[in-house]
């Protein structure tokens, strides 16, 4: 598999995704292929049953600007790509063919970084980055709590940390601008920051 890398400070992402995109559709397809969806046994919450939540349970200064009317009813890739907040994420999602993968998942929960978190990235492997960001089980805002941190779909990449509780949570050190949006199959909180890869040792 043709691993894409995108370097530098400042470059505008969304021309990023167009060379991805262009350099192989072979790749593009196996790395959605590549990714295991498969749920997470035995991950529960505290707060609502099985992470599913609705309009009334979202929270964060970033939720009145999102339509988020039209979120619920979509599975998770579809429903991003509509939010204003979210185009450079959806695009990268379509540039390396995860859009189907994402739709077809029954349950998971998604971080994601606003489009301004995208200007502070200096670039890294895109599948395993965007990977990072998405748990194979769906969690509302108090089961992530409780969990204290959740293993990613990137398994090398570390477990994302979670600290606090409510509008004081982070989510790998980043702050939720808008948590527990209800998507068709996933739950989503939309970050402030690109998650770093911590693999250990």
């Amino acid at each position: 598999m043709t691993k894409v890398r995108l370097a530098g400070t400042g470059l505008a992402v969304a021309a990023a995704f167009t060379l991805t995109a262009c350099g192989s559709g072979v790749a593009a397809s196996s790395a959605g292929a590549a990714v295991s969806m498969a749920p997470v046994p035995g991950a529960g919450t505290s707060g609502t049953p099985d992470g599913v939540t609705t309009d009334a349970d979202v929270f964060g200064s970033a939720c009145p600007r999102l339509p988020l009317a039209s979120m619920g009813s979509q599975p998770v890739a579809s429903a991003t790509s509509a939010n204003p907040l979210l185009t450079r994420l959806s695009a990268a999602v379509k540039a390396v063919g995860l859009v189907d993968t994402l739709n077809s998942s029954p349950a998971m929960t998604v971080f994601a970084p606003a489009d301004p978190a995208f200007s502070a990235w200096s670039g890294a492997e895109l599948v395993p980055i965007l990977m990072h960001h998405v748990v194979g089980a769906r969690y509302d805002a108090k089961g992530l709590a409780t969990a204290g941190s959740v293993a990613s779909l990137d398994t090398a990449g570390g477990p994302v940390k979670i600290e606090g509780s409510g509008e004081n949570m982070t989510i790998g050190g980043a702050k939720i601008l808008c948590g527990n949006i209800p998507t068709k199959n996933a739950t989503v909180f939309v970050i402030d920051k690109v998650l770093a890869r911590e693999p250990a040792g």
